[in-house]
């Protein structure tokens, strides 16, 4: 049966019949057949669907009311009207009309913010777009005061083509545009275009709101005004130009709030920061000018490098209408953008300890600027995460500061999009534009987007167009680079002087209340400017809350012993849980014959390898309540198909955890096979980590140089955010290290790296050789009552190593990490050299040595490499004190561990007086390439450092030693 007009033409019907009707204009083959003819039925008679029109209402002034409410059955009859009905013609020109309108208005949805008024020093703006004209359409000047049906489309049923335009404009072109019909959800999309074209919301500010946003304006310009006049010329990456900020996120907190959201977490860059954290964060006025004056930041004299001013977080509680929030702002480097997945991990574990399954209750607002928005992979990185299982949070809100400039670099030169949002359009994220000028239309879209963060849980965007009075920071000079647009900054009026000039002319302020409210701020900021000398801060907090009864360490860390053992009978329950096999599930054959095997190390008590003894380490954990969180690529199965904490039905791929499935009342287990980034993963592990540690979180690398590409990560928070911010986190980094003939990229976990970081016990780094320390160094990770990142080299080919295993009495009551691990075999013959290796290549020369017959060289494994074990190691040589002491490492002389121990080795032998001076070093020569990339050269080149290290004799040893090369 045919379709009525009236339903063809009405709800979402009509878009796509625009879109449809657009092309047949363009060419009628274009189209379906079947509405080819339609279009050329309402064109040229017009017969076919006039028995279907006759009952609809015809207007006196000559509009056509097709489709009225209640359908054509119910319109009312022609002759009501006062006139006959419709001609075939005027069915047919009324039917166009409706067409071309409704193109029109879907078009203005979709371009209009091209012509917007964004940009408050009109440097960029566009006036004109070909598809916004509505000649562009077949309309016609005579056609302005003409009605058109456009079924409630701008929320009437017929306006004339001029009213039509207006609402257009003026709701798609003014000081706000709107990106939202890349979105696939019809729901979103409704939602969005109901609320951006109620233009009476957008209008509906109260006196005491519009006052209230002008209060923010004066306490926002007012300070950073105030702080150019004290310390002219001195760096702050102030807020000039972009105070409408300060009143959006007091917008965005306060609509959170009543919606019910407890918690917000920001993240944002140095840009504003002082602003964000005296008006928003609370943070006093005379602790910020404190710092300006140089005086220590850190309450109780707690030692740490700190940072710079415009780096610092701080969190704060806030009331809005009788609703608690308790907000925090999350320390942040220099590297722009580093701090988004940070801040989205933080928000996850908030989450989870709230039990805020839907993301209702903990948020994240995260600050931009337009050429990091634009420019960083981490931006992208973060995006990716924000629906997937195990990293959504219920949307983000992102708010960029688009000064419209990059240092010196102009947009056109720094992205090849025409926004620098358009990569939150990966997400189908609704993007806000908005002019920075205009503080209401800022804090209106603030609110907008809050409200559809918490209605859909999905990222949404506001783009605020503004400018930056200085250059990139207050003492650069602008006018280098971009002296138009300077010369534009120099001349345009404040934002607070344009909002003021506005609301007096609306009469909501008189001249005197602004002047009074402007100098009251400029007062109270002097009295605290005055009281700055004296200022202390108070106790310091990062050890409260979730935190509280863990400590700062303060002794050395090789003197304590950390209990991390467990009951014999408890290491069995566990390993029956690990080993049982489901019931109704069809385990792929391998892994049910994985089972058995693991069944039966449980029962014997011997042979445990190392993906069962991790197992047991999370699994032990969980008994005692303990969460354990891993995520990575592959983590499920495993990069080497060793972990298989994931187990797959093989029909219906139904999956099964068996760490889930131990006891009542345990802990929970997530393992998360990761998307495939790097930095984006680390950064939101590393934030969950620091926001819980009382779980046991770990990222692991595919292979341990996957690590490179989040470099920052680990650099800027991971292993000096301590030292920086006094922030503790517990993260676990696995990372497979070990060279092994496979070529370059999949070999080293670059060691080296990590322990150039190390200082100040500001992580640990470890290279475990056996199953049980593995066990041990996992559980020492929450057991102990202080938190340090855990880096751990892990195996690769010593997963499946026949001499890899541990005994589980190795792991029970009595047992604990071992930071060095002695000889293992008897030794018949006077020991006359000392090899010390750590990791892998410890089982090459053992292996060598006792094929070789040799007994009289001793092997010790340094197991924890940071800290460094010096009363350990020093304890083992002094069981050997007129034997020489080699190190021995596969890795070449610049990488691996040996730049690191050199120095510590040499002060050792000094301490104990030894007639050697310096230690000698095996292994390969200094390389640019961390391996070879042919297999043949590495077993050579394996053998030959391995035979130096047990039989030559040390005048051979040339420094760094140099293997022969392969003939």
């Amino acid at each position: 049966m045919r379709p009525t007009l009236d339903t063809l033409l009405s709800g979402s019907n009509a878009v796509y019949i625009a879109e449809l009707y657009g092309r047949y204009l363009s060419n009628p083959h274009d189209v379906d057949a079947g509405w080819a003819g339609f279009f050329s039925e309402l064109e040229e008679d017009g017969r076919a669907v006039l028995d279907e029109l006759r009952g609809a209402t015809w207007a006196p002034s000559g509009a056509a009311v097709i489709g009225a409410p209640g359908g054509v059955a119910a319109a009312k009859p022609a002759a009501a009207a006062g006139r006959a009905g419709p001609s075939v013609d005027e069915i047919r020109n009324a039917a166009r009309d409706t067409i071309r309108a409704l193109m029109m208005i879907r078009t203005y949805r979709v371009r209009g913010h091209l012509i917007a008024d964004f940009d408050p020093l009109g440097l960029e703006g566009k006036s004109y777009h070909p598809e916004l004209d509505y000649k562009y359409y077949g309309f016609t000047e005579e056609d302005l005061d003409r009605p058109i049906f456009i079924d409630y489309q701008l929320g009437q049923e017929t306006a004339t083509l001029k009213e039509i335009l207006a609402i257009l404009k003026a709701t798609y072109c003014d000081t706000i545009g709107v990106e939202f019909m890349h979105i696939m959800d019809p729901d979103e999309k409704a939602w969005i275009r109901q609320h951006i074209e109620d233009l009476s919301s957008r209008r509906g500010f109260t006196h005491l709101g519009r006052r209230t946003i002008y209060q923010r304006l004066v306490e926002a310009e007012g300070f950073e005004r105030f702080l150019d006049k004290k310390w002219k010329g001195t760096k702050r990456f102030g807020l000039d130009g972009g105070e409408s900020m300060i009143a959006a996120l007091e917008q965005i907190v306060k609509r959170a709030s009543q919606a019910g959201v407890k918690e917000v977490v920001f993240g944002m860059p140095h840009r504003g920061r002082l602003n964000m954290l005296a008006s928003v964060m609370c943070k006093p006025y005379r602790a910020i000018f404190a710092e300006f004056q140089g005086l220590a930041a850190n309450p109780e004299g707690v030692l740490g490098s700190g940072d710079v001013k415009y780096h610092l977080g701080a969190s704060a509680d806030r009331v809005f209408d009788g609703n608690r929030v308790h907000l925090s702002l999350a320390a942040n480097p220099s590297h722009l953008e580093a701090v988004n997945p940070v801040v989205v991990g933080k928000v996850r574990s908030k989450q989870k300890r709230r039990g805020d399954t839907t993301g209702d209750q903990v948020m994240a607002v995260l600050m931009h600027g337009d050429a990091a928005f634009a420019g960083q992979g981490l931006v992208a990185e973060t995006l990716e995460l924000s629906q997937l299982e195990g990293y959504r949070t219920g949307g983000t809100i992102h708010f960029v500061v688009n000064n419209q400039i990059g240092f010196t670099t102009v947009p056109s030169k720094s992205r090849s999009s025409p926004y620098c949002s358009d990569i939150a359009k990966m997400i189908q994220a609704p993007i806000f534009h908005v002019n920075g000028d205009d503080p209401e239309a800022v804090v209106h879209v603030s609110r907008l987007a809050t409200e559809f963060r918490q209605r859909f849980k999905r990222d949404v965007v506001i783009d605020m167009f503004c400018y930056r009075r200085h250059g990139h920071n207050e003492g650069d000079e602008p006018m280098f680079t971009q002296p138009v647009m300077y010369r534009a900054i120099a001349k345009h009026p404040r934002t607070l002087e344009v909002y003021r000039d506005a609301l007096i002319r609306d009469g909501v302020l008189s001249v005197q209340e602004a002047e009074t409210m402007e100098t009251e701020f400029e007062a109270k900021l002097e009295t605290e400017f005055e009281s700055a000398g004296s200022y202390r801060p108070n106790k310091a907090d990062w050890m409260e809350g979730v935190w509280e009864g863990l400590v700062r360490l303060s002794e050395d860390e090789e003197l304590r012993e950390d209990d991390t053992a467990v009951p014999i009978d408890l290491l069995r329950t566990v390993g029956h849980a690990l080993s049982r096999k489901p019931d109704n599930f069809n385990l792929h054959p391998k892994i049910a014959r994985q089972l058995d095997a693991k069944r039966q190390m449980i029962d014997t008590g011997r042979g445990i390898d190392w993906a069962t003894a991790e197992a047991m380490a999370f699994g032990t954990l969980m008994t005692e309540g303990t969460n354990v969180r891993l995520s990575g690529q592959d983590s499920g199965r495993g990069t080497f198909s060793h972990r298989h904490s994931v187990l797959i039905d093989q029909v219906n791929e139904e999956k099964y955890f068996p760490l889930r499935e131990i006891c009542d009342g345990q802990g929970t287990f997530e393992v998360l096979d990761s998307p495939l980034s790097e930095a984006g993963v680390l950064g939101f592990e590393y934030g969950y980590a620091l926001d819980d540690p009382h779980t046991l979180v770990l990222w692991e690398a595919q292979f341990g140089d996957f690590a490179n590409g989040a470099q920052v990560i680990i650099d800027q928070f991971i292993s000096s955010g301590e030292s920086k911010w006094l922030r503790f986190c517990g993260l676990t980094l696995l990372l497979p290290h070990g060279l092994e003939g496979q070529g370059p990229e999949h070999s080293s976990a670059r060691l080296e790296r990590y322990l150039q970081l190390c200082a100040e016990d500001n992580m640990q780094v470890v290279n475990t050789t056996t199953p049980a320390n593995y066990f041990h160094v996992l559980r020492r990770q929450v057991r102990r009552n202080f938190r340090k990142p855990l880096v751990v080299m892990t195996p690769k080919s010593l997963l499946r190593h026949k001499l890899v295993v541990s005994d589980l009495a190795d792991m029970a009551t009595g047992t604990r990490f071992r930071r060095v691990l002695p000889e293992v075999d008897r030794l018949n013959g006077q020991v006359r050299r000392v090899v010390l290796c750590s990791g892998k290549v410890y089982y090459d020369l053992l292996q060598a040595r006792r094929e070789a017959g040799i007994d009289d060289v001793a092997i010790l494994r340094v197991e924890q490499l940071y800290p460094w074990p010096r009363k350990g190691v020093m304890t083992q040589l002094a069981r050997y004190p007129s034997a020489e002491l080699v190190w021995c490492q596969e890795e070449p002389a610049n990488m691996g561990a040996w730049t690191f121990v050199v120095p510590r080795l040499t002060d050792m032998l000094s301490t104990m007086r030894h007639e050697q001076r310096l230690p000698l070093y095996v292994g390969r020569k200094a390389s640019a390439s961390p391996a070879t990339g042919l297999a043949s050269v590495h077993k050579q080149e394996q053998e030959v450092l391995v035979h130096f290290a047990l039989a030559e004799p040390a005048d051979r040893l040339i420094q760094p030693f140099r293997p022969p090369v392969p003939r």
